[in-house]
C-alpha cells in the first residue's frame, strides 16, 4: 500500500508498461521485477491477448455467466480444465479476484460437505504465514497480522497450521476430527517463498484420506508456469487437490478475473443432488474475461513459457546464492522458479523490519528495477519471458539497492 506521505509523486505513477519495462510519470524507465504483482507471467502489452480483448469487448461487450452462459466463458472453462488436467477435473466456476476465489473455496466445501450429510465440518484451515487475500473471508484465512482483530474478521471457523511441519498438520487434524471442511495451502508460500516439501506434501494427501476433508491448492502465485515445473504446480503431486484456484497470470493480469477448477467428484455430488452453489458475480465469467484466458493459454504454450521458467529458475539459483555472498545484510535466499525472495537480517540476525525492508524496496527501485517487500525479504518475481541477460540486470539493480542502503545505514 501506498503511505500517504508518498501519494503524488510523479516517480511512483505509471503510466505505460511494454514488454518487462514500466515507465514513470517523471520519464523514468525501470525493469519490472515483480511480473506487475505476479500478473504479467508473459510481460506487459502481449499483442495477440490485447487482440482478443478487444474482439470480445466489441462482439459481446458485456455477456455474463449469471443464470445463463456465453460461448467464451464455456471456451475459457475447456482450457482451464484442459490445462489443469483433464483426467481429475472437470468443471470451473469462475470469479473475480484471487481473494474471492478463495471465499468460494470455502463456501464450496462446506456446502459439499453438508450435501453428504456432514454439516458439522465447517472448521476450514490455512497455513502459517500463508496469503490468500483481504476480503473478510479470505482476510481470515491470511495469516500475516494486517488489522484482522481491528476490522472484526471472524476467524472461529477458521485456524492455521505451521507449512513443512507433519505432525503438527496430524495432531490438530486429530484434535478437530469430523470437524474439518478443507485445508487450502500454496505449494510455495508467496510471501516468504517456501515451497512445501515431499514429504509434507504427502503428508497433506495421507491425512486427507483418513480424515475427509477437501484439499484446496491456492495457486494464485505459482500457476501458469511460474515455478517452471508444470502449467500449475500441483500437477507434480502424487495426488491432485480437489480444487484449484487460479488468478492473476491466468489472463495475464489484463483483467480482474480468477476462476476455480473442480475435481469430478466434487462436481458429479452436487450435480446429482441438483444442488446450486450460493455464489455470484456479475463479472465472473464474462465473455471479454473468457476471451482473455483462451488467449493466455495460447500464448502461453506459443512462448514456451513453463519451459523458460524453469531455465530462468536454474540461472537464479547461481546468480541468487552469489548475491547472498555479495551483501552483509543478505542472509539467504529461498523459493523456486520464477518465485523468490531475498531474506534481509539486520542487528543478531533478526529480519530486517518492515520499513527497513520498505527502504531497502525505495533504493531498489531508485537503482532502476520494481521489486515488492515480504517479511523480512524482498521478493523477486519476474516475467517468464525474461532472458538469462535480463535476469543477470534484474539481479545487478537489486544488488545496487541493497548496497546503497547498506551504505547509507
Amino acid at each position: 500500500m501506498l503511505a500517504h506521505d508518498r501519494h503524488g509523486q510523479a516517480a511512483l505513477c505509471a503510466v505505460s508498461a511494454s514488454g518487462v519495462w514500466v515507465r514513470f510519470a517523471d520519464g523514468s524507465v525501470r525493469l519490472d521485477g515483480s511480473s506487475g504483482l505476479w500478473n504479467a507471467n508473459l510481460g506487459h502489452g502481449n499483442t495477440a491477448i490485447a487482440g482478443a480483448v478487444g474482439e470480445a469487448m466489441r462482439d459481446a461487450s458485456y455477456l455474463s455467466s449469471w443464470s445463463y452462459e456465453n460461448t467464451r466463458a464455456r471456451a475459457a472453462a475447456r482450457v482451464l480444465v484442459d490445462l489443469a488436467g483433464p483426467e481429475h477435473y472437470s468443471r470451473v466456476l469462475f470469479s473475480t479476484s484471487g481473494g474471492a476465489a478463495n471465499e468460494v473455496a470455502m463456501k464450496l466445501a462446506r456446502h459439499y460437505h453438508t450435501l453428504r450429510g456432514e454439516p458439522d465440518r465447517k472448521v476450514v484451515l490455512g497455513l502459517r504465514d500463508g496469503y490468500h487475500g483481504l476480503t473478510y473471508g479470505a482476510f481470515a484465512l491470511t495469516d500475516a497480522n494486517l488489522g484482522q482483530r481491528m476490522y472484526g474478521v471472524d476467524r472461529r471457523l477458521v485456524g492455521h497450521v505451521p507449512a513443512n511441519d507433519p505432525d503438527r498438520l496430524v495432531t490438530v487434524l486429530q484434535a478437530l476430527a469430523g470437524r474439518v471442511a478443507a485445508v487450502v495451502v500454496e505449494p510455495v508460500l508467496g510471501t516468504g517463498a517456501v515451497p512445501l516439501t515431499a514429504e509434507y506434501v504427502g503428508a497433506l494427501l495421507n491425512a486427507r484420506h483418513e480424515h475427509g476433508f477437501l484439499l484446496v491448492a491456492d495457486e494464485v502465485s505459482t500457476g501458469y508456469g511460474r515455478i517452471g515445473n508444470s502449467v500449475f504446480e500441483t500437477a507434480g503431486w502424487p495426488e491432485r487437490p480437489d480444487v484449484l484456484i487460479t488468478s492473476k497470470a491466468m489472463t495475464n493480469g489484463t483483467l480482474a478475473a480468477a476462476a476455480l477448477v473442480v475435481s469430478r467428484s466434487i462436481a458429479a455430488e452436487f450435480a446429482e443432488q441438483g444442488a446450486v452453489l450460493g455464489h455470484a458475480e456479475t463479472q465472473a465469467g464474462t465473455a471479454v474475461v473468457g476471451a482473455a484466458v483462451v488467449a493466455t493459454a495460447a500464448e502461453l504454450c506459443r512462448l514456451d513459457a513453463v519451459a523458460n521458467s524453469r531455465r530462468l529458475g536454474k540461472h537464479l539459483d547461481v546468480v541468487l546464492a552469489r548475491l547472498v555472498g555479495d551483501h552483509p545484510l543478505v542472509a539467504w535466499s529461498t523459493g523456486a522458479g520464477c518465485l523468490r525472495a531475498v531474506h534481509l537480517t539486520g542487528a543478531a540476525g533478526a529480519p530486517l523490519p518492515p520499513a527497513e525492508v520498505d527502504a531497502v524496496v525505495s533504493a531498489i527501485r531508485d537503482a532502476g528495477a520494481l521489486v515488492h517487500p515480504g517479511p523480512g525479504c524482498v521478493q523477486l518475481v519476474p516475467a517468464l519471458v525474461y532472458t538469462e541477460d535480463r535476469l543477470d540486470e534484474l539481479v545487478s539493480l537489486v544488488s545496487a539497492g541493497i548496497a546503497a542502503h547498506e551504505r547509507a545505514r
